[in-house]
């Protein structure tokens, strides 16, 4: 095993977007909704947790660069039968930021576990995936809906 080196590539600006979901019982979700969770505003709470993850990714997956975010953006968003999670993530570097994006929506999904787990055990991690990423020398790429 080895940390590539991307000591000889140049500094580009990069882009990438994940989303994922945690679907859950209708009880949970009117607790999101109406705020009334005990722990706090687990949407806020939530994109909170995405935005420090993001930051410390280098930190929790072996071989990750550690690079300089510019911006990282997370969405929780109450839908029918859960709530859905968008991450962006930019930076101006040698290497992309496809893992601080899936990395920023899995703790925000989890901390959605977390605050609502006294309410629904059951709930449902999903489909935590990456949908664009743009810059470096794989250019463009994104996601293609079936």
């Amino acid at each position: 095993m080895k940390m590539v080196d991307v000591g000889d590539k140049e500094k580009t600006q990069r882009v990438a977007v994940a989303t994922g979901r945690v679907r859950m019982s209708a009880a949970a979700l009117r607790k999101i909704r109406s705020n009334t969770v005990e722990k706090g505003d687990v949407i806020s709470a939530a994109r909170l947790a995405g935005v420090m993850a993001a930051k410390k990714t280098p930190d929790l997956i072996p071989l990750c660069h550690p690079i300089a975010l510019a911006g990282v953006e997370v969405e929780v968003t109450p839908r029918r039968g859960g709530v859905e999670i968008r991450a962006s993530v930019k930076t101006v570097d040698r290497t992309g930021v496809e893992m601080e994006a899936l990395t920023a929506v899995a703790a925000a999904a989890l901390t959605v576990y977390d605050m609502l787990k006294s309410t629904d055990r059951g709930m449902v991690i999903e489909d935590i995936a990456l949908e664009h990423k743009s810059g470096g020398r794989s250019g463009l790429w994104t996601r293609s809906r079936k």
